[in-house]
This record gives C-alpha cells, sequence and structure tokens, in this order.
C-alpha cells in the first residue's frame, strides 16, 4: 500500500477514535459527572431544539398553550441526545474501520452501524477488527443504559422539588406571593413560626443548587399544575424573607439570613451554569426591579391584616432593597430563561429595563 495512502488512513482512523473519545465525554459530562460541567454538544442539542420549539410557539397566543408546548421541551431535548451521541459514534467509528482497511466507506458504514446497535447485519473474522466491533457494541450499550439509569435519579430530584413548590401554594397562594405567605402565617401559625419555614427552604436551595447544574435539564422540567414553577416559588421565599428581616417588626431571625444566602448562592450558580449575565458583586442602594410603590403597597396590606411593621419605614425599604439586590437580576433572568408562569415582583416584569447596559448587551438571546 503506497504511503501517502497508510498516512491518510492513520489520520482518518485517528480523528475518528477522537470523535468517539469526545462523544464518550460529553456524555459523562452530562450523565455521571456528580458536579457543574457545561459541555458545548449537549448546550448545542438543547438549544437547537428550543429553535423548533420557538418556531411553533409563534402560534400560540396564551400562556396555557405556551406552557403546554414548552412541557415537551426538556423531555425531548433530553432524549435527542442519545441518537446524536449514537450518530458521532457511528460516525467515529466509520473512520476507524475504514482507517483498518473495511472499503470502500458504504461497508466500514454498515459495519458501524451493525456493530453500534448489535445487529449482527455485518460480521468479520479479523482480529483487531473484531475488537472495535465489540468496544463499539459495547459503548453504544453503555450510552442507552446511562439515558436509563439517568431518568430514575432526575425524577427523584424533580420530585423532591416540586413536593416543595406544591406546599408552597398552602401558604403562598397561586402564584405564589410574599405578602400572601406572611399574612397566612400571621393569621393561621404566627410569625414565629418563619424560623422553621427559612430551615426548610434554606435546604431546598442546596439540593436544586446541587441537582439543577449536575442535572442540567432539571431546569427546563415544568412543574405539573402550569401556574407553578420553582423561580417564582423560590422569589416569593426570598422575598418574604427579605420583608421579615426588612419591615416586620419581630425579633430578628438569624434563620431569614442563611435562608436568603443560600437562596441567592444557588440561583446564581445556576445562572452561571447557562452563562446568564448578571452583577456579581451588588452593592447597598442599587437599583432594584421593585419599586418603592410596591414596597409601600406590600406595607398597606400587611399592615391592614394586623402583621407589625417597624415604625421606620424609608429605612425598611433601604433594607429590604439591601437584601433583594443579592437575587434580584439573576431571579429575573431564570424566570424568563424558563418561561415562568405570571408571578408578583418575579416573572412580572421584564428583565432588561433594569440592567445595566454592560450586562443588557451581554446577555444570551
Amino acid at each position: 500500500m503506497p504511503f501517502p495512502i497508510i498516512i491518510s488512513r492513520l489520520f482518518v482512523f485517528l480523528l475518528g477514535a477522537l470523535l468517539v473519545a469526545f462523544t464518550l465525554l460529553s456524555a459523562i459530562k452530562t450523565f455521571v459527572l456528580p458536579r457543574a460541567a457545561p459541555d458545548w454538544l449537549t448546550r448545542l442539542v438543547f438549544l437547537a431544539v428550543r429553535r423548533l420549539f420557538d418556531l411553533r410557539l409563534r402560534r400560540s397566543r396564551s400562556y396555557p398553550q405556551r406552557d403546554r408546548v414548552m412541557a415537551f421541551y426538556a423531555p425531548l431535548s433530553l432524549l435527542a441526545l442519545l441518537p446524536v451521541w449514537l450518530s458521532l459514534v457511528q460516525l467515529g467509528y466509520t473512520g476507524m474501520f475504514w482507517g483498518s482497511g473495511v472499503t470502500p466507506w458504504n461497508e466500514a458504514f454498515h459495519l458501524s452501524g451493525s456493530s453500534l446497535l448489535t445487529l449482527g447485519s455485518a460480521t468479520t473474522t479479523s482480529i483487531p477488527l473484531l475488537f472495535l466491533v465489540y468496544t463499539e457494541a459495547t459503548i453504544g450499550l453503555i450510552l442507552v443504559a446511562l439515558l436509563i439509569a439517568y431518568l430514575p435519579t432526575m425524577y427523584a430530584a424533580f420530585q423532591r422539588r416540586e413536593t416543595a413548590v406544591a406546599l408552597l401554594e398552602v401558604r403562598a397562594g397561586s402564584p405564589p406571593s410574599a405578602v400572601e405567605m406572611l399574612l397566612r402565617f400571621n393569621r393561621l401559625h404566627g410569625l414565629e413560626r418563619l424560623s422553621e419555614l427559612w430551615k426548610t427552604w434554606e435546604a431546598w436551595f442546596v439540593d436544586i443548587e446541587e441537582s439543577h447544574t449536575s442535572l442540567a435539564a432539571l431546569v427546563f422540567f415544568r412543574s405539573p399544575q402550569p401556574d407553578h414553577s420553582w423561580v417564582t416559588a423560590a422569589g416569593a421565599v426570598l422575598d418574604a424573607a427579605a420583608l421579615t428581616r426588612s419591615t416586620v417588626d419581630i425579633p430578628t431571625d438569624v434563620q431569614a439570613d442563611l435562608c436568603i444566602r443560600a437562596g441567592y448562592l444557588a440561583l446564581r450558580h445556576i445562572a452561571d451554569f447557562f452563562r446568564v449575565s448578571y452583577d456579581p458583586n451588588p452593592k447597598y442602594g442599587d437599583a432594584i426591579s421593585v419599586t418603592r410603590a410596591e414596597f409601600e403597597s406590600a406595607c398597606e396590606q400587611l399592615a391592614e391584616r394586623g402583621v407589625p411593621l417597624k415604625p421606620d419605614r424609608e429605612q425598611a425599604w433601604q433594607d429590604f432593597a439591601g437584601w433583594r439586590v443579592n437575587y434580584d437580576q439573576v431571579l429575573l433572568a431564570l424566570a424568563g430563561l424558563t418561561m415562568a408562569p405570571n408571578a408578583p415582583w418575579s416573572s412580572d416584569r421584564a428583565l432588561d429595563q433594569y440592567l445595566q447596559p454592560s450586562l443588557r448587551r451581554h446577555r444570551p438571546a
């Protein structure tokens, strides 16, 4: 065999091996690695499927219609990963078979497909080629097994998330409202029982930070009820904690502080995974999306229903804004990313008008 042909076959073989290795690394990052590890191939698949869904959403006039369409987005995107990975593995092994002497190209492709899907329609007796056949069949089975094993883990995390979101409807209404939460606690349990709620949701925030970055598809899995959303639930709890610390006249509870910190850190880490721009170092006094008029209206509702408020309303507003600024931008950004249902102080307002110009330019479409 002429030397140039040997070099070309060796080059194609190595190129195919690199493609297979790259595909396996993508699957490991997505399904196996227990930490946030963004993968551009997985991201590309989700973006491509989202473009198709965006075309369908143009014909949807109401939120319930859009919600029904978007309910299929995450599951279909997740299932689309498997044929993409299998196709890349088949393409890579086609190059490896051709580089090993299987000609012409259609024969190499046939042998690769038969090996990957364990069809047995194409065989070989060469030891080196048999090694490639068996390794490709093993990789194909591993990829299918990874997806099957991945689903129970993901749905267990989804169930944990949605249990807390559904329970919040009892305490904060639907859509969830920080003001409604405080009113119901004051009427039914007493505001001193809020400390238990902050502990529960601190643990919830820690859980979603881990699960929604290592199992990133969970971010786009929508709640069983169209008017529920993990993003708006998070916003309602954080706002309730911020109002409690700044405005409600009860003894200081450090657990509320811990809940707020756990919340904005979780939202920021999820936003970082999806390359969502926000100001990582907000300062006391920076503008927030909640207006002073909205804050005053909330205070009036609380006062009318017997919730004790601090007398210095100006200081209360400054303190509330000081807490809210830590999660304001990232909350609104995630509400837009996930197409969350309308809820007060989160998905009911556009993010762009509150962003600094530098952040607005770099915000993902």
